[in-house]
């Protein structure tokens, strides 16, 4: 098995990115990655390589300009600023969808936590900025710095999106990442396998699980 080394565990974080029931077969309702209840195993194990934890969670409201409709359905094309594509409603509070899966920490229990796509008008992906230009962040790469964090650990659904986005955010800020792709799942075989391969070109290292980190 080959293993890759880290930093001294004072310096690497471990990241859980919106592992949450609204990306799993828990809500199918939603938008259900396969498989994507089996990840907490190993964001757990991730973790015990780290000293500080941290999560996201995707917060959206049904009134969201993106939210698709009869007329309007997934994938077609919004206008906005910080919005894309229109989803199927998920992650609402309140709702199963937007709770955490079972066996990882209540969100207090983090040591940061993000909560993204709160506003109407936006939609990011990754947990480091509330926008689609990287402008304005959620103060995760600013938390980092302030820990002397120089690697990440980071996991969580889905990597074709979110995890994806999280991880060049990370690169673009300068720190070492380490995807490990046994915590992640994505939506599809295709766009999975070029998310990793971009997530690697852009300079990020990847494991099968946390038994391959040292």
């Amino acid at each position: 098995m080959n293993t890759i080394s880290v930093a001294d565990k004072s310096g690497v974080a471990s990241f859980d990115v919106d592992a949450q029931n609204t990306f799993t077969p828990a809500c199918p309702d939603e938008l259900p990655v396969p498989d994507g209840l089996a990840i907490v195993a190993e964001l757990n194990a991730q973790a015990r390589l780290a000293s500080v934890r941290i999560g996201s969670k995707d917060a959206h409201s049904d009134k969201a300009l993106w939210v698709a409709t009869p007329a309007a359905p997934q994938f077609s094309p919004v206008a906005g600023k910080n919005v894309d594509i229109r989803w199927k409603r998920h992650a609402e509070p309140g709702t199963l969808g937007f709770e955490l899966i079972k066996g990882l920490p209540a969100p207090a229990d983090y040591d940061f936590f993000v909560w993204k796509g709160v506003e109407l008008d936006m939609h990011p992906y990754g947990a480091c900025y509330h926008d689609l230009g990287n402008k304005l962040s959620t103060g995760v790469i600013e938390f980092l710095k302030v820990k002397r964090i120089s690697t990440v650990i980071i996991g969580g659904l889905a990597t074709d999106y979110c995890v994806k986005t999280t991880v060049l955010q990370l690169l673009g800020a300068g720190l070492e990442v380490v995807v490990n792709l046994g915590a992640c799942r994505g939506i599809a075989p295709e766009s999975t396998t070029a998310a990793v391969e971009a997530m690697r070109a852009a300079g990020a290292r990847c494991v099968d699980s946390a038994d391959q980190i040292r």
